[in-house]
Parts: C-alpha cells; sequence; structure tokens
C-alpha cells in the first residue's frame, strides 16, 4: 500500500453509502421515493413501478436518466421529489471527518445524486468544508457514472491527474472507468446486493479493477494515513 498510496495527490469520493453506512436504511427510503415518483409520473401501480424503476437504472444508470430519456421528466423536479426525506439514520461522524482532514491532497465528491442533497448529508455527518468540490448529476449533464463522459467532465471540472488519484464507490461498475483512466480504486462492499452492479458476466476476474475491497472507509483510511506518515519518514 505505500509505494501505491504515496503517489495520491486526489481522493474521490461517491456519496451514497459511501461516506455513510448502508446500514442506515437511507437507501431503502430513496428508493420508496423514485418508485412514489415513477408510479406517480407513468400511472403505475407499486408492482410496476419497481420494475420500470430498476430497468432504467440498469439500462440508464440511473431512474432519472431513464425517465428523462423516455418521457422527458424534469430532472429538478425528480431529484427534489426523491430527496425529500429526513437525514436523521444517519449521525455525525467524527472519526471519519478527523481522517479525511488528515489526508494530503484534494478531496472532491463525484455522485449521481445532486449538490443540494450531498451539502445536507456532508452537513449532517459534519464534514462540511472538508471536500474541494461536489461533481454532481448536473454538473456531467445527467449521463451518470459509469458512463465514460461523467469521469471525463469530473477531469475536465477538476482538472486531476487520475494517475494520482483515487476513487472510493460502493458500487463496483463505477470503479470500472476509473480504473481504465489510471486511477487506483477503492469498493465499499457493504453487502448491499447492488453494490455489485455493473461488472459484464462472472469469473474469477470480475473484480480486477478494484485495487482495494473494504468493509469500513474510516478504518481504511486510518490504515492509509498511518502508511503515509511512515512512508514520510
Amino acid at each position: 500500500m505505500t509505494a501505491a498510496l504515496h503517489q495520491i495527490d486526489n481522493w474521490i469520493f461517491d456519496l451514497d453509502n459511501t461516506l455513510y453506512p448502508v446500514s442506515s436504511g437511507l437507501h431503502k427510503l430513496m428508493d420508496m421515493r423514485i418508485r412514489a415518483f415513477v408510479g406517480r409520473t407513468l400511472g403505475l401501480d407499486d408492482d410496476a413501478a419497481h420494475r420500470v424503476q430498476k430497468d432504467y437504472f440498469r439500462n440508464y444508470g440511473t431512474t432519472l436518466s431513464g425517465l428523462m430519456a423516455e418521457h422527458g421528466t424534469d430532472p429538478y423536479e425528480y431529484l427534489a421529489d426523491v430527496h425529500d426525506f429526513s437525514l436523521s439514520a444517519i449521525d455525525d461522524a467524527p472519526r471519519l471527518a478527523e481522517h479525511l482532514s488528515a489526508l494530503p491532497g484534494r478531496k472532491v465528491i463525484f455522485t449521481n445524486a445532486d449538490a443540494p442533497y450531498a451539502a445536507r448529508v456532508l452537513d449532517r455527518l459534519g464534514l462540511e468544508g472538508i471536500f474541494e468540490q461536489i461533481i454532481d448529476i448536473h454538473t456531467i449533464s445527467y449521463e451518470p457514472k459509469p458512463a465514460q463522459s461523467a469521469y471525463d467532465t469530473l477531469l475536465e471540472k477538476t482538472g486531476i491527474d487520475p494517475a494520482r488519484s483515487i476513487f472510493f464507490e460502493d458500487m463496483a461498475r463505477n470503479l470500472l472507468p476509473a480504473k481504465k483512466m489510471g486511477m487506483q480504486t477503492v469498493w465499499i462492499d457493504s453487502g448491499w446486493h447492488e453494490s455489485t452492479w455493473g461488472h459484464d458476466g462472472g469469473g474469477d476476474d470480475r473484480f480486477a479493477h478494484v485495487d482495494y475491497r473494504i468493509d469500513s472507509l474510516a478504518g481504511w483510511l486510518e490504515s492509509a494515513i498511518e502508511t503515509l506518515q511512515i512512508s514520510a519518514l
């Protein structure tokens, strides 16, 4: 780990189920709101709305992208609606804040959500002021991860060198473009079934694009900081 991390200047993080644990259950709240939005918008019952929601997620990267492509949905209306829930299930994360603040270099959020929601999450976690930029779904022109254009926009808007960057994600499929561009990759394997979506087929090499597979972001960062301090001696 020492040699690999010593060259990192840019620390790029997904938001949901990455900066807070999947055990919070926020993904279930959001999932229900997305399903309800699809049902109201398309006049579908709950089961049919669920099928459309997941089909669009698989085929377009996000349900929003599918709704925009197939039905001309207003992204601002959609995002305001599906993010309209309490964040009381997540607590402030002082240990994570300490470790993030100690990382050398720039910290960036790269999310398929929008910046207002991301700001709410960061505030709830006590991580406000730590991240230099939020690259959100509006910034990437509604072409969500894992679309290559999203990663191209990330580089364009931040000016980062992918060879000196590391990307943290809870969805393994979203790490593949980053790896191809030269980034190091960290998969927060939460055990949530959708976290594995996005690799093609099976086989032992289906996670070859993952450099680190972890279950605790704060714990891994603590070890990384110790490694970087040792390497600096």
